[in-house]
């Protein structure tokens, strides 16, 4: 395993040599339509299948708000992560930069975070198809969660993410591309059929009003309902960015439409939703509505029959392409971990059409763990969803670090960086903060596992002591904002009432963010070596 620090003016192998000749054997066949579609194709998945329906019995049209808070945040960390990705455009970002920034500590623990999250992105895909499923194959969901039969036909369907992944780049693409193109046209018609044919404006006030659950349950949904899950597929860009053409180009404005197309297709669905769910599934409240596959029960309730059956033919296919781009991504955050010395190096290794199939394998094993004690969209979704929110943050001190150490050449800073990178951190704070102490404790705790790993790291290799200096203060945010959670109204003790409990963790997350923006460069700057061969790396990717 590679040292992590030459020294204090040096860098490490990984940080610069390393990276370039592992990067050597990807194939950079992905343009701006391609990168869209791998984008749009990772956040138009199962979670427009079924976040409207948790949204609403979660908080009830109030879930309107929260999908515009969402997609405010989102927006604000897919311009950090695209100026990031236009300084130093590589596979497997999304847990480099914060090795390049802060070192293995901070990297170790953000890139444990993410692959925990990623990793559990194709099995909740395969779940969904397989929820959907049953509409016509009894006997694979419940009611409540898959059946053994259910559990093997969503592992088949893992192993197809795989195999569409394992033979290269370019058919992945061409597969991805197709798929997207479906998978935007279905919602959108959803849309349009049900606002026209069954839109009940009085549900918005009827039923407990705009918020019968309380404002605090749908700042809550936020992270637990989807939400976040189904918006998070746009780092995927970030992810394939190393084989990517011109990315200083395709993947800022890839990153950047994507996730406005999704906000305002997410809005339409949820305001379409809430308007077509009849009086009697109401009868119990929001919170007792329920169905099996939301959309395509709620069109057969309005008599568009041949809707219904689109819907359920789309849910093949809009969960299949995020799950063959989640498996890529994914793949590639492998990699990077790979590559940082956080797994083995053996993960580096790419097979004959560039792939790297070993990250592939080991993926889908871990994945396969998923499916057994959350066998259910919603199961998986609730674990996953907190624990990726908490990877947003580490991009914009990683931001400030790239600018200050000159790494960010100035042809690639964006405008208003330095107001939106601080919001993107104390926001994306604030929505793991609402999610019920019951659940986020949960997350933690298996996220705070990271720094276990990377202890074991630490402590066989030899690293460098500056390493842990550079990620102390995410040390510190973890355990404070655990704190926090636990004594807030959050389900908390409420030793601190809200809304006084949002203001507490909003200005402990802003100090948190001068700290990290501090140490990263910090850090940056006593490797000027490491520095200039990044920039060189991403000069020459340029010119290329």
């Amino acid at each position: 395993m590679t040292s992590a620090n030459a020294d204090s003016r040096g860098s490490t192998a990984t940080d610069g040599d390393e990276t370039g000749v592992a990067d050597r054997g990807l194939r950079k066949d992905l343009g701006f339509w391609s990168l869209l579609a791998a984008g749009l194709g990772s956040v138009i998945g199962s979670g427009w299948l079924f976040s409207s329906l948790y949204a609403a019995q979660d908080a009830g049209p109030a879930a309107v708000l929260a999908w515009v808070i969402g997609g405010v945040l989102m927006l604000c960390v897919a311009l950090v992560f695209a100026e990031l990705g236009m300084a130093k455009p590589e596979s497997g970002g999304l847990v480099r930069y914060p090795m390049y920034s802060h070192g293995g500590l901070a990297a170790g623990i953000v890139g444990w975070a993410n692959w925990i999250s990623y990793v559990g992105n194709p099995p909740t895909e395969a779940a969904g198809v397989v929820q959907y499923a049953a509409a016509y194959l009894p006997g694979v969901y419940d009611g409540e969660q898959l059946t053994g039969p259910g559990i093997l036909l969503a592992v088949v369907l893992m192993a197809g993410f795989v195999a569409l992944n394992w033979f290269g780049v370019r058919l992945f693409a061409r597969a991805n591309t197709t798929a997207t193109a479906v998978k935007i046209v279905i919602p959108v018609l959803t849309i349009v059929l049900l606002v026209a044919s069954g839109f009940d404006a009085t549900n918005f006030t009827d039923h407990g009003g705009l918020a019968p659950y309380g404002w605090t349950a749908a700042l809550g949904s936020i992270a637990t309902a989807g939400m976040v899950f189904a918006y998070t597929g746009f780092r995927n860009v970030v992810e394939l960015s190393g084989e990517a053409r011109d990315p200083r180009r395709n993947v800022p404005r890839a990153l950047i439409a994507t996730i406005v197309i999704t906000i305002v297709l997410y809005l339409g669905l949820q305001l379409a939703f809430l308007g077509a769910v009849p009086d009697a599934a109401l009868a119990g409240g929001w919170r007792g509505v329920n169905f099996d596959s939301p959309f395509a029960d709620l069109a057969m309730i309005l008599g568009l029959t041949w809707l219904s059956w689109t819907l359920i033919a789309d849910s093949m296919i809009s969960p299949s392409g995020s799950g063959i781009v989640f498996t890529a991504a994914n793949a590639r955050n492998v990699f990077g971990l790979a590559k940082n010395g956080f797994f083995p190096g053996a993960l580096v290794a790419l097979n004959a059409r560039g792939v790297p199939a070993r990250a592939l394998a080991v993926n889908f094993v871990v994945g396969l763990a998923y499916l057994l004690p959350l066998p259910s969209w919603h199961s998986i979704v609730e674990v996953t969803g907190s624990i990726a929110a908490f990877t947003f943050q580490i991009g914009a001190v990683s931001l400030v670090a790239f600018r200050d150490s000159g790494l960010t050449a100035p042809d690639t800073r964006l405008r208003g960086m330095r107001v939106i990178a601080p919001i993107a951190f104390v926001v994306s704070t604030l929505i793991i903060f609402w999610v019920s102490w019951s659940e986020l404790w949960i997350a933690m705790i298996i996220t705070s596992l990271g720094i276990v790993v990377y202890a074991g790291i630490w402590l066989r290799s030899g690293r460098h002591t500056e390493e842990l200096t550079g990620g102390a203060w995410l040390v510190v945010y973890l355990v404070g904002l655990t704190a926090l959670s636990a004594i807030g109204s959050f389900d908390g003790a409420e030793l601190v009432p809200a809304p006084w409990d949002s203001v507490v963790v909003a200005a402990f997350s802003l100090a948190i963010y001068v700290w990290g923006a501090r140490a990263g460069t910090a850090y940056m700057r006593a490797r000027p070596e490491m520095v200039r061969r990044l920039r060189a790396q991403a000069d020459a990717d340029r010119a290329t």
